[in-house]
């Protein structure tokens, strides 16, 4: 996680843009008196919203937790995909 102030921020821009976007980091501008504004990529903001989807629920939860047992105990299946 990089953070940073907005006047140096705005002084390097392209460098932290392209440190976020291809190095996954997520980077935070102070913005005094603990606020301050988060910097992600486009592709790391869509994974944590489809993690919070598939938590968003007991019953999901529930699901994901006991497939990720049964990996572990070595119950899973390989399946192929069908390409066409």
């Amino acid at each position: 996680m990089l953070s940073t102030t907005i006047s140096d921020f705005r002084n390097n821009m392209k460098s932290y843009l392209d440190n976020v976007s291809e190095n996954f980091e997520t980077l935070i501008l102070n913005r005094g008196e603990g606020s301050g504004v988060v910097i992600m990529s486009l592709e790391e903001y869509n994974s944590l919203n489809a993690t919070s989807h598939e938590l968003s629920s007991r019953a999901n939860e529930k699901r994901l937790d006991s497939a990720i047992e049964k990996l572990k105990a070595g119950q899973g299946e390989e399946k192929s995909l069908i390409e066409e």
